[in-house]
């Protein structure tokens, strides 16, 4: 089967994802970057550890973290990004405005597009402008 940890794709796969599919994985790899952030910072409890993961991982603060990212993305991704963006979804969550759903549904397929395309180096770089940010509130 291979590893599926190192699953690359070069452009045309990549291309021929739907943009769901890379918000699919993108929101895994946030959330996988965002609980081994908080375990190697000491977090002691799996209740602690949980807690602080859902207040990341979520619609809203992925959109606020976009925001963050934007001016820092390169043309190709800022591409990504809003393709993601500007898919239609079925259903959006009631306590959430459409925009913030739409914004984190492109943040989350920039994710999974770097992820699958190999560049871990760009994905650290991006998180760690998000992590500064999260450790200022």
């Amino acid at each position: 089967m291979g590893d599926i940890f190192s699953q690359l794709m070069d452009s045309e796969q990549l291309g021929s994802l739907s943009s769901l599919a890379l918000a699919h994985v993108g929101d895994a790899v946030f959330e996988l970057m965002v609980r081994s952030w908080l375990a190697a910072g000491g977090k002691a409890t799996s209740g602690s550890l949980h807690k602080d993961t859902v207040q990341i991982v979520n619609a809203k603060a992925q959109a606020d973290f976009i925001k963050l990212l934007e001016p820092a993305l390169n043309e190709e991704e800022l591409a990504v990004f809003k393709r993601g963006r500007n898919t239609r979804v079925n259903s959006v969550p009631k306590h959430m405005r459409i925009a913030d759903y739409h914004a984190a549904t492109g943040f989350e397929a920039l994710f999974g597009w770097l992820w699958l395309k190999g560049d871990k180096e760009r994905l650290n770089e991006l998180f760690e402008m998000i992590s500064n940010k999260i450790i200022e509130a």
